[in-house]
């Protein structure tokens, strides 16, 4: 028989290493979130960017978040939400700018 000193041990031993391998992939998590956040940012301020030289800034009005609005070539108006996608907007959406 197993002596209660070695039993102890053993029950110690493996809740460690459980505790151990679940705190590895809960900090795994917590950098791939970190890594999208930071994504996201990047590919918003390079689209927002590219945005200035190509397509014309909406003077004067903003998106329904306050967002800047850009027209396009085609005379399409939209904004550039966070994780750099564009967001095409409806007359109905755009509204004068708020002053501060």
């Amino acid at each position: 028989m197993i002596s209660r000193t070695l039993r102890t041990g053993l029950v110690a031993v493996s809740m460690t290493a459980a505790a151990v391998l679940f705190g590895q992939a809960g900090m795994a998590q917590g950098v791939d979130s970190t890594a999208k956040k930071i994504g996201n940012k990047t590919a918003s301020v390079a689209v927002k960017g590219a945005m200035k030289i190509t397509d014309k800034t909406y003077k004067g009005k903003e998106g329904p978040g306050g967002q800047t609005v850009y027209i396009d070539k085609r005379d399409r108006k939209y904004y550039v939400d966070e994780k750099g996608k564009k967001v095409y907007l409806k007359p109905s959406e755009i509204r004068d700018k708020q002053e501060n």
